[in-house]
């Protein structure tokens, strides 16, 4: 790669011999590109300064996005330290949440602080695996029935197949479904602290060839939706996808009126009127406050996949008083059906990102692997369980409008 000034390259591309995606092939990633940031810059009449201004070397996002322009910067905040009581992380954490709502750390910060008087949240990760259910295309229902058959009876040749394509992705299981003329099969693997979307597919993809080699069967689509990725769906929230985990804590009712200004009995009624009933009625996926705020935040510190924001607030959230009516403790809990994490792999390679990892402890692969991922996973859920707690509290006392307002939002 020869020396190539920004200017010299934006000519390229203005005399048509190069294209916007063709830059880093005749010039290093920073220099393609300042020259692609100058030449839209030119063509929307929008000044792109900030968005050129980055801390780290563009050549670490080239796996990450084409036509580079720059990058956002979201601010970035810590709740905590909040002791997580895991089965994979047991200590206390500061948690990164990267987001542009106000109040939204504090909420969380104030949740965990109630969480750490009461001795911690525990979390556990109940069931792991990352899915791929492509669709086939057969005769009739009795062909369907004999895909579905041989799917059952041939496991190890599809574990088998599917393994050659990765070191560290394990095929756990394969589920058929029949929908008249359709097959689908939902693969499931274990892929350890990685979040194993490419690798699940990858591996899905050279099981399918076998399938097709040795059944009447023809692929349509290597994903058939009902994996189910980046979407609202029942499945997910019933069977699970990447990581599912709950965290839980039992909070002293002189916790929760000190700290919350409020009672167990209020927040406890609060969830099921709210929560789960009116969930219900609005036939939500999700029932619970806004989980969604803490996963995409966390999302975006640690370098997940933003747009599994959609599974990862697939979550229930229940609360209930312990003990003699007037005098009981609060459990609360929040259990998260498909978070889709990982510690390596993806966005989590990014410089910022990457020391977001760092902060929590659990930055790159886990000893044994899949730990730093189910770590992850734990935190996150203990973070939401704050911000639920939080939420609900200010709604009993009645303090979440006046909140917002001293705090400018």
């Amino acid at each position: 790669m020869t020396d190539v000034d920004v200017d010299d390259l934006a000519d390229s591309v203005r005399e048509g011999e190069l294209r916007l995606h063709e830059l880093e092939e005749h010039a290093d990633a920073d220099v393609a590109t300042a020259a692609r940031r100058l030449l839209v810059s030119e063509q929307s009449g929008a000044d792109l300064e900030t968005i050129g201004s980055y801390g780290f070397p563009a050549e670490a996002a080239g796996p990450n996005v084409e036509n580079m322009l720059g990058a956002v910067q979201v601010p970035i905040g810590v709740a905590g330290p909040v002791r997580i009581r895991g089965g994979a992380l047991d200590d206390e954490r500061y948690l990164p949440l990267a987001t542009t709502e106000g109040a939204l750390v504090a909420s969380v910060n104030r949740g965990c602080s109630v969480l750490d008087a009461a001795g911690g949240a525990s979390a556990r990760v109940t069931k792991s695996g990352m899915t791929r259910a492509p669709v086939f295309k057969v005769e009739d229902v009795v062909e369907a029935e004999a895909l579905a058959e041989w799917v059952r009876d041939n496991v190890d040749e599809l574990a088998d197949a599917a393994e050659s394509t990765t070191s560290h992705g394990e095929l756990l299981d394969v589920t058929p479904y029949v929908v008249g003329d359709n097959v689908y099969l939902r693969f499931r693997y274990d892929t350890k602290d990685a979040m194993g979307m490419n690798m699940a597919t990858i591996a899905t993809g050279e099981a399918c060839d076998l399938i097709e080699s040795e059944t009447g069967a023809s692929l349509v689509a290597l994903s058939g939706n009902l994996c189910t990725d980046k979407k609202p769906a029942a499945v997910n929230a019933i069977e699970g996808r990447g990581r599912t985990v709950t965290a839980d804590a039992i909070i002293p009712r002189d916790v929760v009126e000190s700290r919350l200004h409020t009672t167990p009995e209020a927040i406890a009624e609060i969830n099921t009127r709210k929560n789960l009933v009116g969930s219900a009625k609005a036939g939500s996926l999700g029932f619970n406050a806004h989980v969604a705020n803490v996963v995409a935040s966390m999302f975006l510190a640690t370098g997940q996949d933003e747009a599994q924001v959609v599974e990862g607030a697939n979550a229930i959230t229940t609360a209930r008083t312990r003990g003699d009516p007037g005098d009981a403790d609060l459990y609360v809990s929040v259990s998260l059906a498909s978070l889709e994490v990982g510690t390596v792999g993806g966005g989590t390679k990014l410089p910022t990102q990457s020391e977001a990892l760092s902060l929590l402890g659990v930055a790159g692969g886990g000893d044994p692997p899949g730990t730093n991922a189910d770590a992850l996973a734990e935190a996150i859920a203990v973070g939401a369980l704050a911000g639920e707690l939080s939420l609900l509290a200010a709604l009993a006392s009645r303090h979440l409008s006046s909140a917002h307002a001293e705090l400018g939002r």
